[in-house]
């Protein structure tokens, strides 16, 4: 059993294969999946995915990209949609330099305002780190001394100054595709310090399909690719890692069910 720690199965490029893609998924022994909210407004259709199926669960919360479209979400707005049942996280929120989009001070708003939703529900936060290192270190930093709160760095891809300070505040570590290109030597060693019961493994579908199918679009099913590969990079065996990652996925989501298993044949 794998779970995809962070998919977008609301986005355009899945409809009408929706229920195609999750079979494919579970038939490649994905048998969870966490669809992530990028937008509080497009909540209902998240919800709804993931009331779908008593497998996929889904979080609540304001990209990073999309802090100039909901500056004004009250907190309270984060934290009356995240007590639903199938709702087990918030965010994907964080800070995003590498487009020249939203103005430091309102994505540090934003996301600010996420930590302490996360910080009240006890339900972990959802990261989104990109050409932001040392922005993020320090906003990590000092609201840990505000309060503790869980969190996993989505999708990780930055330097490993950041991964050393989020293993240290008790962050898990999420590794997608992009483990698997040729050129990510630099992100392979980084993971290979990573310990094992911070790992975890995720698709960012539809985005960054795996090496086997660059430039084509990303589905859960995928993850199996990278997973592999962070075996490889840890020196431990796919079933062996596959329970860690599973293990370790459902200790930080606590909030979310295991799936029930089939009775093994005799």
């Amino acid at each position: 059993m794998i779970v995809d720690s962070h998919c977008h199965l609301d986005f355009p490029p899945f409809e009408g294969e929706r229920e195609a893609i999750i079979a494919r998924a579970k038939n490649a022994g994905v048998k969870s999946m966490l669809t992530i909210s990028t937008e509080v407004k497009h909540f209902e259709r998240i919800k709804a995915i993931a009331e779908s199926d008593p497998d996929i669960w889904c979080s609540v919360g304001t990209h990073p990209l999309h802090a100039n479209e909901e500056p004004d979400v009250p907190l309270e707005r984060y934290i009356e949609l995240a007590q639903h049942p199938k709702c087990i996280a918030i965010g994907e929120a964080g800070l995003d330099f590498f487009y020249d989009r939203v103005a430091p001070d309102r994505a540090d708003q934003v996301f600010r305002k996420q930590i302490t939703a996360a910080r009240i529900t006890q339900l972990p936060l959802v990261i989104h780190s990109r050409s932001a290192d040392d922005a993020m270190i320090a906003t990590l930093q000092d609201e840990m001394e505000k309060g503790a709160f869980k969190a996993v760095l989505h999708c990780f891809s930055s330097g490993r100054r950041l991964a050393e300070v989020g293993v240290a505040l008790g962050l898990a570590v999420s590794f997608s595709g992009i483990l698997t290109y040729k050129k990510s030597d630099e992100l392979r060693d980084i993971a290979s310090s990573v310990p094992l019961e911070h790992l975890l493994v995720e698709t960012d579908a539809p985005y960054l399909a795996p090496q086997s199918q660059r430039g084509k679009r990303n589905e859960p099913a995928y993850v199996t690719e990278t997973h592999a590969i962070l075996a490889e990079v840890k020196g431990v065996s796919i079933d062996e890692l596959s329970r860690v990652t599973t293990d370790n996925f459902f200790r930080l989501f606590s909030k979310a069910q295991r799936p029930v298993q089939e009775p093994r044949a005799a």
